[in-house]
Parts: structure tokens; C-alpha cells; sequence
């Protein structure tokens, strides 16, 4: 099916069975282009939260781009090619193209992460990489070996994904936010139906 505009999602009750509810009561409203950062420390898991996520929304017709902050300097272009010789040579951007796809490469910084996020109207999801700190609503990768604590603002916070119970996680803001949904680390596949399954539902609806 074709899945397409906003979504709300309004006292969500989810569980394999009626013995293991994992929500139990989770209110969120999806926008078309809706804006969702995956956040966490250096090797919590969040890329290979997107990477699984991401064929899931595809089967479902959902366009899903993917920007990542990185905290320090990268190469851009693969050295040796044509652009990545134009810009060393001083060009203050570089595009290639051929009949499926184009990179197009820019020298400068951007003015804003809602610039970057303009350049994907096809767009409707944009899963931000990073971006902690930033307002945009938020699921948050907590893995034991890195961390025991949530550090994001809980206004912003919509899911979490770790392998800590919820009674042994603690929160840089002081309180449990108890109608936040937990999954665990493998539960990625059930995390990306059960949000598929959301969106189906609202779709035949309209």
C-alpha cells in the first residue's frame, strides 16, 4: 500500500501477547517529512538502527533520507575522481550525475540542519543521526556497555532502544517518563512492524 500525510498515534497499546505488553499507553503525531533524530553515545547502535529500519519503511512506500552530524573533519568525494580533483583543485562545489542518481558536494558549512533537511522534499521521513540537543522529536539508543542514563530533554523524547530494563535506567532530567515505549537491542524488526502497522491502520482510515 501507498502511505502518505500525517499520522497520529493516540494511547497506543502494543504486546506480542496479553502477557508481555512492551506499551502501554504512547501518544505521538508523525508529519508528513516528519523529522525524527536517532540519538545516543559513539557505539550505542544508532546506525545500525537506521540501516534496519530502513528496508522496512521502504516495503511500506515510505521515502526515508538519512542526515548525519559528524563531529569532525571527512572526505566528502572518493579521492582520485574527477569532482574530488575539481575540488581539491579549488571549485567551491562539485555535482556528478547519471540517469539514476547525483552527489553533489559544496566547500562550505550549511546554515542550518532545516537547509540540509529542505534538500529532500521527496522526503517522508528524515532520520537526523546525532543532533542531541536539538528540538526534533527523538528515539534514543542506550546500550549497557556505554551508558545506564538518558540524557535527552523527555519533551522530545518518543522511544527508547536498549538493553536495560526500565526500572534499572536513569534519567539525566530526574524523572521517568513512563508512557515511553522500550525495545531491546534485537528488537528492531518488531519496533520497525510495529510502527508499519501504525501507519496502515491510519491509512485506512482516511
Amino acid at each position: 500500500d501507498n502511505v502518505k500525510g500525517d499520522v497520529s498515534f493516540e494511547h497506543v497499546k502494543f504486546g506480542y501477547n496479553e502477557d508481555r505488553v512492551i506499551i502501554h499507553d504512547f501518544s505521538a503525531q508523525a508529519k508528513a517529512g516528519q523529522k525524527i533524530a536517532i540519538v545516543g553515545p559513539t557505539g550505542a547502535g544508532k546506525t545500525t538502527l537506521i540501516t534496519a529500519l530502513l528496508p522496512a519503511l521502504k516495503k511500506r512506500n515510505l521515502s526515508t533520507a538519512v542526515i548525519k552530524h559528524d563531529g569532525h573533519e571527512f572526505e566528502a568525494d572518493i579521492p582520485g575522481t574527477d569532482t574530488w580533483k575539481a575540488g581539491e583543485a579549488g571549485a567551491c562545489g562539485t555535482l556528478v550525475f547519471s540517469g539514476t542518481k547525483y552527489m553533489m558536494v559544496k566547500y562550505h558549512p550549511a546554515e542550518s540542519t532545516e537547509e540540509l533537511i529542505s534538500l529532500f522534499p521527496e522526503a517522508d521521513i528524515i532520520l537526523l543521526e546525532g543532533f542531541k540537543h536539538s528540538e526534533y522529536p527523538k528515539i534514543e539508543v542506550i546500550r549497557k556497555a556505554n551508558s545506564l542514563c538518558s540524557v535527552c530533554d523527555p519533551r522530545f523524547l518518543q522511544g527508547i532502544v536498549t538493553d536495560i530494563s526500565r526500572e534499572e535506567l536513569k534519567y539525566d532530567a530526574g524523572e521517568e517518563v513512563e508512557e515511553i515505549p522500550f525495545f531491546e537491542l534485537d528488537e528492531t524488526e518488531p519496533l520497525a512492524e510495529w510502527i508499519c502497522q501504525l501507519w496502515k491502520k491510519k491509512q485506512s482510515s482516511l
